[in-house]
């Protein structure tokens, strides 16, 4: 997962993207764009296109990471003390699966 201090770093050392496979058309506020274009002249490697799918990337694993886990009834394992772990019912599992789905 890769967070946005990540980024920074990154863009800092003016590392490469992984092409693009898709495409996708965004609108977004003046403002946003203004930051957007200020990121690219602090960072003179990176094109408007290539920091904003690299922040949506990020944005994407925080939110994954920020779903809240919510126990099932079944037990699917032990942690380290013995204690059960739960299974998530919570939206991750839905989330990971349509991923799944959608990235086929």
């Amino acid at each position: 997962m890769k967070q946005i201090k990540t980024l920074i770093k990154e863009w800092e050392s003016r590392s490469k993207v992984k092409p693009l496979v898709k495409e996708l058309r965004v609108r977004m506020t003046a403002y946003d764009h203004a930051r957007i274009r200020a990121l690219v002249e602090l960072y003179p490697g990176h094109s408007e296109e290539q920091l904003v799918n690299e922040l949506l990337s990020a944005a994407l694993d925080e939110i994954e990471v920020a779903l809240p886990y919510i126990p099932g009834k079944q037990v699917i394992a032990e942690d380290e003390l013995g204690d059960p772990v739960y299974e998530d019912v919570g939206l991750t599992p839905r989330f990971v699966e349509l991923t799944r789905k959608y990235n086929r």
